[in-house]
């Protein structure tokens, strides 16, 4: 009930609002048009045809209580306002989540979106994490009927999931996938989903960004839009206004687990590929070129005798792999591979990920800063990464029978022989050669850049170093060449390379 006083109060400053509204219309023309009093364009026809494709993902999994205590991992309530018509809502939503920690086993329940890709075959798209480590699998059409799912293959690099319905149980709506390399910030979209278990939800924004980097995985590569989405929509698509899925929504920033217009889409451009070899293979194919590489920094482009800071720097090659031929060094930088230009590290990953297992592509580098071109036979990622997993775990062999030490002192680092003895303390492995660094001044230049004892300097300046008196030489010149920064090559105990800049001055 609202007090006397308040009431005269509100009515006073509507009369005030009113007065205020009719001397404005006296004294200024009226430019409301009729297009503009109905408000923007409507968007139901869009809509409208594309709500049937949309489905909702219900998981469910088999997990081992605890004893005693609340789950860590559940999903708290949320704080309504008192009245609120959602009350009920909630409480039945939260309900089930609200397991006895009893030690015996409960059944978890999760929802998300996806979409109907391909009608003929069932075919149907969602996020990874919708559906990891789920029992079953249950597709909730907007009709109300629902299908049970089968798991086709997933992909964790860019949480991309392929399930498969039955087609014959039910005739599907399917969407197809458009172009997202042609969409701009500012241009409509439309995120149709699952929020908070709502069921078909339609949300409109803008493209607020592309290219984003969240951290998230390797091809990090996200459209961002301030299209409404929430916990629920992970999975589901992101339209243009031709009603072409251009994203799949994924991730969100939220404080409070909520949309506050900051939400981010897998774009087309990187999910039509996984989503073929998923349906194709249940598994990726990704091109690889067996390297491992690191940014160039302003610093390290000086030192290489470049004019701007771009590409991929090559910091190791992994035996075995497809230029282990020495078609590509440590030390060159990647500009553009197969015509397509490497502007960021970031960037080299993604495209080789997008190439055909086997192609033969042409490379673009600088070598000690003279631009080349060399051509690469591409392996297979999955291949790869066994292979340099077990490069990893190799066991160091032997020692080496080393002169006696010999220790210099240069920008802050103490360097010394590598041998037996140098081995032997920092269990440096066999095939790493080059000069140790025994200790590093704390403060120093080296200190700022990370450079720790135990690792080792195999290059300067592109020039291989072996003693702690080639160190000091190859320094040397480079302050006689007038240089500010050396680039130095530094080996793990493990053998993995990496560059670092250090200022001379």
């Amino acid at each position: 009930m609202i007090s006397t006083p308040l009431l005269r109060a509100m009515r006073k400053a509507s009369l005030a609002a009113t007065t205020a509204l009719m001397i404005g219309a006296a004294v200024a023309p009226s430019f409301v048009t009729a297009a503009s009093a109905q408000g923007p364009e409507s968007v139901a026809n869009l809509a409208e045809g594309l709500l049937g494709a949309v489905v909702n993902i219900s998981t469910s999994q088999t997990v081992k209580g605890s004893e005693g205590g609340d789950d860590e991992n559940a999903v708290p309530m949320p704080q309504l306002p008192e009245g609120s018509p959602f009350q009920d809502f909630f409480d039945e939503f939260f309900k089930n989540r609200e397991g006895q920690n009893n030690g015996g086993s409960q059944k978890v329940q999760s929802l998300g979106s996806g979409f109907v890709i391909d009608a003929e075959k069932g075919i149907v798209v969602t996020n990874n994490h919708v559906i990891a480590d789920a029992d079953e699998i249950e597709v909730n059409f907007s009709d109300g009927s629902k299908l049970k799912a089968e798991l086709v293959g997933t992909d964790t690099k860019t949480d991309i999931a392929v399930l498969k319905v039955d087609p014959k149980l039910k005739k599907l709506t399917a969407v197809k996938f458009g172009d997202s390399d042609k969409m701009r910030i500012g241009d409509w979209v439309m995120a149709i989903g699952n929020p908070f278990g709502l069921g078909g939800t339609v949300t409109v924004g803008i493209i607020s960004a592309r290219n984003r980097d969240i951290n998230s995985g390797p091809y990090d590569d996200f459209i961002q839009t301030d299209a409404a989405i929430n916990r629920g929509n992970s999975g589901g698509p992101l339209f243009n206004m031709q009603g072409e899925v251009i994203g799949i929504n994924t991730a969100i920033i939220s404080p409070s687990g909520g949309s506050i217009g900051i939400g981010f889409s897998i774009p087309a451009e990187i999910a039509v590929g996984v989503v073929n070899q998923l349906a194709e293979f249940g598994e990726t194919r990704r091109g690889w070129l067996g390297v491992r590489i690191q940014p160039v920094t302003d610093d390290i482009a000086e030192s290489l005798g470049m004019a701007t800071a771009k590409g991929a720097l090559i910091a190791g090659i992994i035996k075995g792999g497809p230029v282990d031929k020495g078609q590509i060094l440590p030390g060159d930088v990647v500009i553009k591979f197969d015509g397509k230009d490497v502007v960021e590290m970031r960037d080299l990953p993604r495209v080789v990920a997008e190439s055909p297992v086997g192609k033969a592509v042409d490379v673009v580098i600088v070598r000690k800063g003279v631009e080349q071109t060399v051509k690469v036979t591409l392996g297979r990622l999955e291949d790869g990464e066994k292979l340099a997993e077990g490069e990893a775990a190799k066991p160091e062999e032997g020692a080496d029978q080393g002169a006696e030490v010999a220790a210099a002192s240069v920008l802050g680092m103490t360097i010394g022989e590598l041998n037996s003895d140098a081995r032997a303390k920092f269990g440096i492995a066999a095939e790493v050669s080059g000069a140790v660094v025994t200790a590093v001044a704390k403060d120093s230049a080296a200190a700022e850049r990370g450079i720790v004892a135990g690792e080792v300097i195999t290059e300067i300046a592109q020039e291989s170093v072996s003693t702690p008196k080639e160190v000091m030489d190859r320094i040397a010149a480079l302050k006689e060449q007038g240089r500010k920064n050396a680039l130095l090559m530094l080996a793990s105990k493990t053998g993995e390379l990496r560059f670092v800049t250090i200022r001379m001055d």
